[in-house]
């Protein structure tokens, strides 16, 4: 759908999810609408002053399935279209919105164009869809300029009326519109009456050409502490065969058990090289190791804090640091920076 003379052009991606459904008027099965017939569906995306062109999966796929060779796919195609659009919107179903969106950012380094995933709570053939507003304001905000350059240069979401840096959320809600959350940062940009951005929120744009970095390595599981975990289960997840890093979900502030046997077991995993993140299980806050007598030994003994990364976050930086094939000392090193505005220094 390309408009002769329109300030802007946004390249849709549609990937699958609830948002690309509709009704089948005689099985009531819902089903991918095609999305070259976008205006009959949304006939409000003509009057957006945007030169709009789509994409779509050959195969749609419910989000529950996404998979880093999904992530790599769509990277590759933003970096390919790069130089095409002035803003990418794409489609994606909300469970693992925020996993794509946080590895995106990783991936597209150097960003100077928005990226912005959306979705939606109903499907968009259905009456009371939330889908229709979230695609329409997702657009506009792709397209949004600013003395000559993007509104928001970076990998986010867009909401139930509010835009938030894609690696700072997690998704916390199925049965309201306001799906999602974004506890340790505030919202770049909020809608209503018109859509108010938020500069000091925003991350400045990248410098020179993008850099695709689409290599990603999974070789990640996870250690989720809870009262009485038996050194039985600690033991068989910290000697998974191959595994190069462990997320520590720790409680509070990073704390942590301070049993011996826990203890030697962390020490003894990361003896072997194995990199271990400590993240907290709380919504909003940071890990302060040392903060407490509960999580001082992690510190020492080279337990990684993740400050106050959020689960999505710590997966999928870690899967891009260990495809970027650097030694375990230069992943903690990074494991530790702010790199594209997932972490609070």
């Amino acid at each position: 759908m390309k408009k002769k003379g329109a300030s802007a052009s946004v390249l849709l991606i549609y990937t699958g999810g609830t948002i690309g459904m509709i009704e089948d008027a005689r099985s009531g099965e819902l089903r991918p609408f095609d999305f070259k017939a976008l205006t009959s569906q949304i006939p409000e995306l003509t009057k957006i002053d945007v030169r709009l062109s789509s994409l779509s999966f050959n195969e749609p796929i419910d989000s529950s399935n996404m998979h880093p060779v999904v992530w790599t796919k769509l990277a590759r195609m933003i970096a390919e279209q790069y130089e095409k659009y002035d803003g990418f919107v794409i489609l994606h179903g909300s469970d693992t919105m925020s996993f794509t969106a946080s590895a995106l950012s990783f991936m597209l380094g150097n960003l100077r164009k928005p990226v912005v995933l959306t979705g939606s709570q109903l499907p968009i053939g259905v009456i009371r869809t939330d889908g229709k507003e979230n695609l329409i304001t997702a657009i506009e905000i792709a397209a949004a300029r600013y003395k000559n350059q993007a509104r928001v240069p970076e990998v986010c979401i867009y909401f139930e009326y509010k835009l938030y840096r894609g690696n700072r959320t997690f998704k916390y809600n199925s049965q309201h519109f306001d799906a999602f959350r974004s506890p340790n940062y505030p919202a770049l940009a909020e809608a209503g009456v018109t859509i108010t951005y938020h500069p000091s929120a925003i991350r400045l744009p990248g410098k020179g050409k993008l850099q695709l970095q689409d290599n990603l390595e999974n070789d990640i599981t996870v250690l989720k502490l809870f009262p009485g975990i038996s050194k039985k289960i600690t033991s068989a997840i910290l000697n998974t065969p191959g595994i190069k890093a462990v997320i520590l979900e720790t409680f509070g502030a990073g704390n942590a058990s301070t049993e011996e046997w826990f203890i030697e077991a962390l020490r003894e995993t990361i003896s072997r090289k194995v990199i271990i993140l400590n993240i907290t299980q709380c919504q909003e806050g940071k890990v302060i190791q040392g903060m407490y007598e509960t999580s001082s030994q992690l510190k020492k003994i080279g337990v990684i804090s993740g400050a106050d990364m959020t689960f999505e976050s710590a997966v999928t930086k870690l899967m891009s640091l260990l495809g970027r094939k650097l030694s375990v000392k230069q992943i903690e090193k990074y494991l530790q920076e702010d790199l594209q505005g997932e972490l609070t220094k």
